[in-house]
């Protein structure tokens, strides 16, 4: 597969939902100020992905002018259930190497789906992405942001809102029109 092409699929997502939508109020400042990395891993398993999250977890600590990473899983977690098992070991791996508190690993997939919604419901679509994605964010940089917006409790239910008056068909259209792959997703 072309990381590049993958690269630029996650960006144009990135910009045209996450920021354009305004999905994540934090997300605009980082990418103007370019501090938003992307990584690609290929033919993975578990091991390689948790060694993945670990070279970016270190290449955080190592560079405090990079903000964020996008561990984007070009292939192993086409399946929701296959991503939240790898979701699930990586944040006993954030625990176990007492990396807890100081990152959080937020989680996008193209089939996202909350508990408690049927695989249809609009309110995924804040979650879905055209690839698996591990999104490990630094803690201390989001408290504050966090204790910055105004009213940071209200940004799910603004999310909720906008998907369902964009409609279902709006997204399934989008993350197609990026990831062709895509086209025959709920």
């Amino acid at each position: 597969m072309n990381e590049k092409l993958i690269v630029e699929q996650c960006q144009k997502w990135v910009n045209d939902l996450v920021v354009g939508l305004n999905f994540c109020p934090f997300a605009k400042k980082e990418v103007i100020n370019n501090t938003v990395r992307y990584q690609v891993g290929q033919d993975l398993d578990d091991e390689k992905a948790l060694t993945l999250l670990a070279e970016e977890l270190q290449y955080l600590q190592n560079h405090p002018d990079v903000e964020t990473t996008l561990v984007i899983l070009a292939d192993g977690y086409a399946f929701f259930d296959d991503y939240l098992d790898l979701l699930d070991l990586a944040q006993q791996w954030l625990k176990m190497t007492k990396l807890e508190g100081v990152f959080q690993i937020a989680s996008f997939h193209p089939d996202y789906c909350f508990a408690d919604t049927s695989a249809e419901d609009v309110s995924n679509y804040t979650n879905r992405a055209p690839w698996p994605i591990l999104h490990i964010l630094r803690e201390e940089s989001m408290t504050r942001a966090v204790s910055a917006h105004p009213d940071p409790e209200a940004i799910p239910e603004r999310n909720i809102e906008l998907c369902e008056q964009k409609g279902r068909q709006f997204f399934i259209d989008y993350l197609a029109s990026i990831h062709p792959s895509n086209k025959n997703k709920p």
